[in-house]
């Protein structure tokens, strides 16, 4: 409880510094704190780059050893025990971490629930942003205006799990991406339209903030992917054709 309090206290701290900046520039309550919680969105995004860099990757690698996997589960599909044991060796091979993506949600999550601590504990009552009447209030459905954040918030969501996970060449695996994005969108539209529209804010910029970083990040692992992928092939050419250089000048002298 204390180190959940601590994190709390923490975030409300550097959200109020993070406000009072913004403040001195642009001193109307209805601009700084909508400004500010964007602000911090993108720092809390940015420190975890690294984590989503790495959650992108293993995706990545994934997607390129399904043709593998697949050839694995053909030859070894009346042996589960020795399907585990080779799938295991072929992560283990390629440098792929199967549960790579999984740290970064499990950060996420202590990082939302505190900063639903920050918003509550803000007494931002009565203070807007842009379309936003009120910072602390949920969406009603009496007021049309309320809709807006959490249809966008939804939708982010689900266009960000489409950039986040790179397409899969195996049909099955893409029904099942596809069906867990579209369960994961309609999920955070509850939750978005059940949360306070500051808290619905940050979510958006972050999928926001997440569909530019991932486009970025995949296609640079993916142009990695395919210069190793070439080097190899070359490799191999240049290889083979030594080999077929030695063999000619052997039948030469013959």
């Amino acid at each position: 409880m204390f180190k959940i309090n601590a994190l709390n206290n923490l975030f409300v701290q550097f959200f109020d510094s993070i406000n009072k900046f913004v403040y001195n520039i642009v001193p109307d309550k209805n601009y700084s704190y909508g400004l500010a919680i964007i602000i911090l969105t993108i720092i809390i995004k940015t420190l975890l780059v690294p984590f989503s860099i790495k959650q992108i990757k293993s995706s990545v690698l994934m997607n390129a050893l399904q043709p593998e996997l697949k050839k694995l589960q053909t030859k070894l599909k009346s042996d589960p025990q020795k399907l585990q044991q080779e799938t295991m060796k072929l992560y283990k091979e390629k440098n792929v971490n199967p549960f790579g993506g999984c740290l970064l949600l499990i950060i996420q999550y202590p990082i939302l629930i505190a900063l639903y601590y920050v918003f509550y504990s803000l007494h931002i009552k009565g203070i807007g942003f842009l379309w936003i009447h009120d910072l602390s209030q949920k969406a009603t459905f009496s007021n049309w205006t309320t809709w807006i954040l959490p249809i966008v918030s939804g939708a982010t969501t689900y266009l960000s799990g489409i950039l986040t996970m790179p397409p899969s060449s195996d049909p099955a695996q893409r029904k099942q991406t596809t069906t867990m994005n579209i369960g994961m969108s309609i999920f955070l539209l509850w939750m978005s339209w059940n949360f306070s529209a500051a808290l619905v804010l940050y979510w958006t910029v972050s999928n926001l903030f997440q569909m530019a970083q991932s486009k970025i990040i995949i296609t640079a692992v993916t142009a990695k992917l395919e210069a190793e992928k070439n080097s190899v092939e070359d490799s191999s050419n240049i290889i083979s054709q030594n080999i077929d250089n030695k063999k000619n000048k052997k039948n030469k002298k013959k």
